[in-house]
């Protein structure tokens, strides 16, 4: 017999993370749901940290958080090399003037 993946809403994990933060036991949901243990746990944890702002996008939840940590890397090169060019600048003001 052959599985097929199946696929659930946002709202479904919204539900069922939002019922083990109540009063259902883990066990319980499992069983009403007919979902895997360790499914409702990750869903549970990703509801912990992004609440209602998790399971966003087709399983791409975390492109935006990617995005954020390059372009935050990209700013501290960038402030990196700017500071780098003052002190050039700086540097090549004092020669100038020596020479003079």
């Amino acid at each position: 017999m052959v599985r097929t993946r199946r696929i659930f809403s946002r709202e479904f994990k919204l539900q069922v993370a939002r019922e083990l933060e109540g009063s259902k036991t883990l066990a319980q949901i499992v069983r009403e749901y007919e979902i895997h243990q360790a499914v409702a746990g990750r869903w549970y944890r990703e509801y912990q940290q992004y609440g209602d702002d998790a399971f966003k996008g087709n399983g791409h939840t975390y492109k935006e958080d990617a995005r954020i940590a390059q372009l935050e890397r990209k700013i501290g090169q960038l402030t990196m090399e700017n500071d780098f060019l003052k002190k050039a600048i700086q540097g090549t003001g004092r020669n100038h003037r020596r020479g003079s």
